[in-house]
């Protein structure tokens, strides 16, 4: 089993970034009060980022075709006009 961090009650009141960043790293944080455990704080599991596949949709809308000119070229165009 892994090394879980303690932390004591003076520690959650006045310095508390410490305790949210042993947290935001993933570990466990025991919280002690006069050297007794008297909670156990958990991260909680970060979501499953989700990005749509717009590669996919690209070769739904456009197939295998290549534009003569890129999207880089149209906007340095646009540019150039003003």
């Amino acid at each position: 089993m892994y090394h879980m961090k303690t932390v004591t009650v003076r520690d959650l009141r006045y310095d508390f970034p410490k305790v949210e960043r042993i947290l935001r790293e993933g570990a466990e944080v025991r919280v002690t009060k006069r050297s007794r455990v008297i909670a156990r704080l958990v991260p909680e599991p970060a979501p499953a980022a989700s990005r749509p596949d717009f590669l996919g949709r690209m070769r739904a809308l456009y197939g295998d075709v290549c534009l003569p000119t890129t999207g880089a070229e149209i906007v340095r165009h646009d540019r150039d006009r003003y």
